[in-house]
């Protein structure tokens, strides 16, 4: 029965923060404010706890290399064999049909799981997730479907070819600078996200031996304690019913690309990864965890439909939380 007690109590959470905007008590766009607080302060004092509370191996450096894989295989298969398909729908499931949301969903569920042990390997997997969440996914998308950034894809005519037309420059000054954008583009993708810069920098001193402070440990466990309770309560404020049966098909289009990956993952992570069973079991867990809330704003922004973004990542939520329950279970069984 306990290890019922914590996801139901996070599923709660999750209902909570939905009705509250349902019934007005936070504002439709009151989730930006929350959003803000976790992405800058809250992930990151989470990020930093771990680090400086649990040992980190530098041969844990092959968890992030296999969440590097989870996270860019997808995208990839989804752009081959979606080829036919309109540029808009292509762009979802790309930009939602891979990617884990580790840091806002899967650190609190292992750490009521497991205990704070478990973010170790979940920070290291989220290092190569983060790669791609945070700029990678979304440049790909945009670079292989030939989206402008900076505008949706209603604003550039989309129709209902696989691309949008492109023209390939062919003097190489502007091949140049091309080149150039498209760097400032990552590389700005990169910087501009906190939790990426922290990973970096806990990286860096690991592999250079440095020891965090405990007075550090002391200031940014509180953020690591809120971590549970306001990322399931920003899921919950981001959640919307689907405008129509379009929506619902896209949504499922993208759990049937979301959950053979995550299970194949998973299960690679469980039988093939050269370390322990608590290791592993983080890792494997982390596989199935939901759509990143990185995917939902690059959503927004390409599709302008924050409704069916914010959906989407409820929904998928609610299905990871209930699997990786069962898998929980399934493994200590």
């Amino acid at each position: 029965m306990h290890t019922l007690i914590q996801p139901v109590t996070l599923l709660l959470i999750i209902m909570v923060g939905y009705a509250f905007k349902r019934f007005g008590l936070f504002g439709p766009r009151d989730y930006r404010v929350l959003q803000t607080a976790e992405f800058d302060l809250i992930l990151p004092g989470a990020i930093i706890y771990s680090f400086a509370t649990q040992p980190h191996d530098i041969r844990l450096l092959w968890i992030s290399l296999f969440g590097f894989a989870a996270a860019a295989v997808p995208p990839m298969l989804i752009f081959l064999f979606a080829r036919h398909r309109p540029v808009s729908q292509r762009a979802f499931i790309m930009l939602n049909g891979a990617g884990f949301n580790v840091g806002c969903f899967c650190f609190p569920v292992l750490q009521a799981f497991y205990g704070s042990a478990a973010l170790v390997p979940a920070a290291m997997f989220d290092v190569g997730n983060c790669i791609m969440v945070a700029a990678g996914t979304n440049v790909l998308t945009q670079t292989l479907l030939h989206i402008a950034p900076g505008m949706t894809l209603a604003e550039q005519h989309a129709g209902d070819a696989p691309t949008l037309p492109y023209r390939r420059p062919s003097d190489r000054d502007a091949k140049r600078l091309a080149r150039r954008t498209l760097g400032r583009r990552i590389v700005r993708g990169f910087v501009s996200s906190v939790s990426f810069d922290v990973y970096m920098v806990m990286i860096v001193l690991m592999i250079a031996g440095v020891r965090i402070p405990s007075g550090i440990a002391d200031i940014a466990q509180p953020f690591a304690n809120a971590n549970s309770l306001c990322a399931m309560l920003m899921v919950g404020m981001l959640m919307d019913v689907p405008a129509g049966s379009a929506d619902v098909r896209a949504v499922a289009e993208v759990l049937l690309w979301r959950l053979p990956c995550g299970i194949a993952f998973a299960a690679a992570a469980w039988f093939l990864l050269p370390f322990g069973a608590e290791v592993r079991q983080a890792v494997a867990l982390c596989c199935l965890a939901p759509i990143a809330v990185f995917s939902t704003m690059f959503t927004d922004k390409v599709l302008g439909n924050a409704r069916l973004a914010g959906f989407s990542l409820a929904l998928t939520a609610v299905v990871s939380l209930t699997l990786m329950t069962v898998a929980r279970m399934a493994l200590l069984g």
